[in-house]
């Protein structure tokens, strides 16, 4: 099988900035918040809203809004710890990246030693959130460990990383569905399935940014897969997702209304899919993170056919 070609090169935003909260932190602690992404924010809110859909879904959002808030913080934690052990693994690789060489441990600002005593903090965290959760839900969200441990080298083994981490990153509402459920029934199971596609979507387009230099050091991704069919590629997973979400919703309530909830969420996709320049990273960047209100719009149909039951 031959590689896909290298595409031109496309504007880059740096991997990590001083903003936010970040700006107004201790000099010596800013480098372990951009480490764990602090700056960055959408990827704890896409690793969030998964598991709000799984509580929404299933009819807890008003009886465990709690549950909701707790689970908001163990993304932040559990994101940040994910993305603390991801640069552990590739800090030789993020060096040879251009949007990624600035990063903490990849510029020598905080020591491999040092990231570990940092994770560690990290999961504890999400250790006080796991304990919020009830005993079979509990037991699902270990399980999703292994997945996560083994992320950070599929991009050397597969054309498809962004596949491994439509499991992990939807892993939540599994965690979501079985607490309020009380088991993995196929309502939750479809939830799952639906947002793996849709995370592999989103990460393609996340990954037109690095085409460049992933093709030059060999890491590979589904954009360079997909190479000038990335919009098709991209529109295919999304179709499928909604599908996916569709059948959940009809298992939940056998109505049409029900299918219209899901509408808002289709045209934010089309428009994702239609309005990307595969040639700049900005307009990729940009549609990545409009994501976060893409998964707030799941969020709304989820309450709305949850709490109709």
């Amino acid at each position: 099988m031959t590689s896909p070609a290298i595409p031109p090169p496309a504007v880059l935003t740096p991997d990590t900035q001083h903003r936010g909260v970040v700006r107004l932190l201790p000099r010596g602690a800013r480098p372990f918040a951009l480490l764990a992404r602090f700056d960055r924010p959408i990827g704890w809110w896409l690793l969030f809203w998964p598991g709000a859909w799984g509580v929404a879904l299933a009819g807890g959002t008003i009886a465990r809004w709690d549950l909701i808030l707790w689970m908001l913080l163990g993304a932040i934690a559990m994101r940040g710890a994910g993305c603390v052990y991801n640069d552990i693994v590739d800090r030789d690789l993020d060096a040879q990246v251009a949007r990624t060489r600035s990063r903490p441990l990849a510029s020598g600002a905080v020591s491999v030693k040092a990231a570990w005593v940092w994770l560690v903090l990290l999961c504890l965290i999400g250790l006080a959130v796991l304990l919020r959760l009830h005993l079979y839900a509990a037991i699902v969200a270990m399980l999703s460990l292994a997945p996560v441990a083994a992320y950070p080298f599929m991009k050397r083994i597969t054309w498809w990383p962004q596949a491994w981490l439509g499991l992990v990153f939807s892993w939540a509402a599994l965690v979501g569905w079985s607490d309020i459920a009380g088991a993995l029934t196929l309502p939750g199971l479809l939830l799952y399935a639906g947002s793996i596609a849709w995370v592999i979507g989103y990460d393609t387009i996340y990954a037109l940014q690095d085409r460049e230099d992933d093709a030059l050091i060999g890491v590979r991704s589904s954009a360079l897969r997909m190479g000038k069919q990335v919009k098709g590629g991209v529109a295919i997973f999304y179709a499928i997702a909604l599908l996916l979400w569709a059948a959940a919703f009809w298992l939940i309530r056998p109505d049409p209304l029900a299918l219209v909830a899901l509408v808002p969420l289709a045209v934010h996709l089309v428009w994702q899919v239609t309005s990307l320049d595969l040639d700049d990273g900005a307009s990729a960047l940009h549609r990545f993170r409009s994501n976060r209100f893409a998964g707030f719009l799941m969020f709304c149909a989820c309450f709305v056919v949850g709490t109709t039951l």
